[in-house]
């Protein structure tokens, strides 16, 4: 298995790779939401037309992508993958239970408003206080303090001023649970599937190498009516199958196993499920990095990550994605043999499922310390399999 990571802009080091030379991608790209005030998350990138060309370009006829998104920018991507002239193939939906919703407390936001007679960007910050009471001072957009300081009951904030208590209740924004994966697919070079995956080794699904659970291996044979009418000379009646049990067939459908999610969905088996990104997953590989906590800046009404109790971590990267789940992804989409490249690739979770799915990897990411900290999860991978990182 063959290795490589760039440090650099992205469409830059995919110039330097040849026409056709990757069998799939499979990436994450930034949300464009401006997460934990990253800069790397508002920069539209992931809208670049340009950027997705290259990754066209790079793909093999027939080639797949997979490409994380937001619920709210999703379309945004989605089109410019398809302007820059992929095939849009599906949605997957990636559903979870444990999102926190990132709502503005409006009755909050108003009590500041009101109280310090100015615009919105004002808000409540929480200090503790001596006595079981919260103080909440009135907090500008720069953090600095504009005006007096009021003590609340602990468990829950109560508004003094009646503006503020007529909007108790309401917010702005609704819990995360799901976040949309594009699928798309590089047209073709021949006619058929069948005569491109014999020329290139791309354009089909690795169904098999997907199903959901093992499967009994049983058969049975099942009557299904015949409907192939007068091209079979006006069969009737019903049609004998043998049929064996091989496991679901993969759905466009994936979640994380919670109870919120398992309990809503009954059968739990019936779609892959993959838990949210657990500790050692994250940090495997990085014994004698120093740990860091994603963001150290302080929001207004928030606090700094350090007072939130936010735990340090040798893999700081904010948004690592299961390696579990992005091994299901590979595999779907990538050939036997095949290369897989990650254009985001953050700290490496796409790079470390390649190897331990057996494939090649070519990742690009524009963070020097992050390719150092996806170059150790990768080599990690690589020493479970006692192979060779080249």
């Amino acid at each position: 298995m063959k290795v490589k990571l760039h440090v650099g802009d992205c469409i830059d080091k995919m110039r330097e790779l040849s026409d056709n030379s990757v069998d799939s991608v499979v990436t994450d790209p930034p949300y464009e939401l401006g997460f934990m005030g990253k800069s790397w998350d508002s920069t539209g990138i992931a809208y670049s037309v340009r950027m997705w060309d290259e990754v066209l370009r790079v793909l093999k006829p027939g080639g797949h992508l997979i490409a994380f998104s937001g619920s709210r920018t999703y379309h945004r991507m989605a089109v410019a993958i398809e302007d820059a002239g992929f095939e849009i193939r599906d949605q997957i939906m990636w559903v979870y239970g444990s999102g926190f919703p990132k709502s503005l407390n409006l009755s909050k936001a108003i009590e500041a408003t009101v109280l310090n007679g100015s615009s919105h960007s004002t808000a409540l910050r929480k200090t503790e206080q001596d006595g079981g009471g919260e103080s909440y001072q009135l907090v500008g957009k720069n953090n600095g303090i504009l005006g007096e300081t009021r003590v609340y009951d602990r468990k829950q904030f109560s508004p003094s001023t009646t503006e503020a208590r007529n909007w108790e209740g309401w917010g702005t924004a609704l819990k995360p649970a799901h976040e949309p994966i594009v699928l798309a697919r590089k047209p073709s070079a021949e006619k058929t599937v069948a005569k491109n995956v014999l020329e290139y080794g791309t354009g089909a699904l690795n169904i098999e190498g997907s199903r959901i659970g093992d499967g009994t291996g049983k058969t049975k044979t099942v009557n299904y009516p015949d409907i192939r009418g007068n091209n079979y000379n006006n069969a009737s009646g019903t049609v004998e199958y043998t049929v064996t049990d091989q496991g679901r067939w993969p759905a466009n459908f994936i979640h994380d196993g919670s109870d919120e999610v398992t309990e809503l969905l009954g059968d739990s088996a019936r779609f892959f499920y993959c838990p949210k990104t657990s500790k050692k997953d994250r940090n495997e590989g990085l014994d004698g990095f120093e740990e860091k906590r994603p963001d150290e800046r302080t929001e207004t009404g928030m606090g700094t990550f350090t007072e939130k109790g936010v735990a340090k971590q040798a893999n700081h990267h904010p948004t690592v994605k299961p390696t579990e789940l992005m091994r299901y992804l590979v595999r779907m989409i990538t050939p036997p043999n095949g290369t897989v490249m990650d254009p985001f690739m953050g700290s490496g979770s796409t790079g470390k499922a390649a190897i331990l799915e057996r494939f090649n990897f070519i990742g690009i990411d524009q963070s020097e310390e992050y390719v150092e900290i996806a170059a150790a999860r990768i080599k990690s991978a690589q020493e479970k399999l006692d192979g060779t990182l080249l």
